[in-house]
């Protein structure tokens, strides 16, 4: 008998937990249960807002090439070709500025051509005639305002290659935070607008969502469907918290050492960051009066 009371709870858990997990209708159901909060009238509203804020983040990259007869010298030879950049740049600070440098070895091969006349590359190991190393630099500028000179003093140390910059805006917890409460604020707004122009009254407020997938919610759809729709609202940045765009940011220098300052100093390449915009958006569901 315990065996059996055993095993009938053990089915009643296994069954609960399936029914938990029950969707709540079947794709193409005509019908599906509506949210608790829409037992009665209601207006759901999506707050999206938009504010544009100078990038804060850049990264670009630069190689250094080494030809050499061992793959051990090359690699010496390519590493003091980037001892002295990566002193200057690490001078700055890791918070400011952070490298990753790799080194890559090719074989050069003795060539011959063929019948034709093509150049071929005679792949053996014993026709290896030389070795190129490559040291890759990636440069992570955290601090915009050491880009510029950061920059001319790579160009300065004649690599044998520079990519292009990429720029990025990566707000702080603060900025996040006063973004996501606009959203909130600007739902609120426009609720407050649609019932005004409908004639109702705004009753007191069911659900605050910072996700806005309640406001997506399709109940007649016969499945839940997010889909995306609306225009933000701009916000100015200084409502966040954040600095509005400097007109021309002022360029921290790189102190750059050894006979490559002359070169450094006739460097003067212009790198303003872009501004980018950060989007957020909430859902507040109200009750209808």
């Amino acid at each position: 008998m315990m065996y059996k009371a055993t095993l009938a709870a053990a089915l009643l858990l296994v069954a609960g937990a399936s029914a938990a997990q029950t969707p709540p209708a079947e794709l193409g159901a005509r019908y599906v249960p509506a949210p608790w909060w829409m037992r009665e009238p209601v207006i759901a509203s999506i707050g999206m807002v938009r504010v544009e804020l100078p990038a804060n983040r850049a990264r670009f990259s630069a190689q250094f090439s080494a030809v050499e007869r061992d793959a051990a010298a090359a690699t010496a030879a390519a590493a003091r070709k980037v001892a002295e950049l990566d002193a200057d740049l690490r001078r700055a600070g890791a918070d400011r500025i952070r490298l990753t440098t790799t080194f890559v070895t090719r074989p050069l091969y003795d060539q011959y051509r063929d019948k034709e006349g093509n150049l071929i590359d005679n792949q053996r190991a014993d026709k290896i005639d030389r070795y190129e190393v490559v040291a890759a630099l990636e440069i992570e500028v955290r601090d915009v305002a050491a880009l510029e000179s950061a920059y001319n003093a790579v160009v300065a140390a004649k690599p044998s290659s520079v990519g292009a910059v990429s720029f990025t805006l990566e707000p702080d917890n603060k900025v996040k935070s006063a973004l996501a409460n606009e959203a909130v604020r600007d739902a609120a707004r426009r609720a407050r607008a649609a019932v005004e122009a409908s004639g109702a009254r705004l009753g007191a407020v069911k659900i605050v969502d910072p996700t806005a997938r309640v406001c997506r919610t399709d109940v007649l759809a016969g499945w839940p469907s997010y889909v995306g729709g609306g225009r933000p609202t701009d916000v100015d940045a200084q409502d966040i918290g954040a600095p509005p765009p400097p007109p021309a940011p002022a360029m921290e220098a790189i102190v750059v050492t050894g006979g490559r300052r002359a070169q450094s100093e006739s460097v003067r390449v212009t790198l303003q960051p872009p501004v980018q915009a950060l989007q957020d958006e909430a859902c507040v569901v109200f009750a209808l009066l």
